[in-house]
């Protein structure tokens, strides 16, 4: 059977629209990738958009959008394959529903989610939704693979995983984005069956994914690697590279992404 290579990335790009100002249209544009997951997209509907950001040329464009707030979280996904179901409702309880945070979509060769994980920075309240949002993620993305699907699924997951995904683990452990809590449940990803594709590939490389622009953390390199792409244990052998494009600028994040011969 012939085996032909897909390459997907994944990119907080911090307001789709800014994004376009600052050379995302171009990027997309020149068409390098077979998949583009985007989060915090932080549109109400997509009419927002240019028409060059709704539908760009080659690609067939999917969003869902936070119509709880304005200028809020949100997700898009431009893919030059066809899938053959997209899903952005889990049911009108599921914590997976809201504020535009998930896009599933199934190909022949595997179902793909792209999330944005919620940030537990803004109070109690939003650190119990993020943990609500991890359990019940982790139930539905287990659930998948029970049913015999090879799952990939890439985001901004909103936590650093180990001490070697941050510059500074020390004076950040009582810190959202690095708690025990919240390591906690990355820790249970790779027993359910999940693996980090970045670390199984580059298991001592240091690098980061999100840099606080405020500070110009960027340009001094004190980052923070919060953006994954983990795929099911039976989609392991099909990992050809991960990769973290730390040059694309645009964002407070950068882009990441893999290479599936699938």
């Amino acid at each position: 059977m012939k085996h032909r290579d897909i390459n997907i990335v994944s990119w907080n790009v911090n307001g789709l629209r800014a994004a376009g100002r600052k050379g995302f249209s171009e990027w997309i544009g020149k068409g390098e990738y077979d998949i583009v997951c985007l989060q915090e997209t932080k549109l109400q509907n997509v009419d927002q958009l240019p028409d060059e950001l709704q539908g760009p040329d080659g690609y067939f464009s999917y969003f869902h959008c936070a119509t709880e707030r304005k200028g809020y979280s949100g997700t898009a996904i431009y893919t030059k394959d066809e899938p053959r179901v997209v899903r952005t409702h889990f049911g009108d309880e599921s914590l997976l529903s809201k504020e535009g945070r998930v896009i599933e979509m199934e190909f022949p060769e595997f179902t793909l989610l792209n999330i944005y994980f919620p940030n537990g920075g803004a109070s109690e309240e939003r650190l119990d939704f993020k943990l609500k949002f991890y359990g019940e993620f982790l139930l539905h993305v287990s659930a998948l693979v029970s049913e015999g699907k090879r799952v990939v699924f890439c985001g901004d997951v909103n936590t650093a995983h180990n001490e070697i995904d941050l510059a500074r683990p020390k004076e950040n452990e009582k810190h959202t984005g690095f708690l025990r809590i919240e390591r906690d449940w990355m820790d249970r990803l790779e027993p359910t069956g999940f693996i980090d594709t970045f670390r199984m590939l580059h298991p001592e490389t240091v690098a980061y994914t999100w840099w606080d622009m405020k500070t110009w953390a960027r340009q001094r390199n004190v980052g923070w690697r919060l953006d994954y792409f983990f795929v099911s244990e039976n989609l392991k052998n099909a990992v050809k590279d991960a990769f973290v494009l730390s040059d694309i600028e645009g964002s407070d994040h950068c882009p990441v992404g893999v290479t599936l011969s699938v």
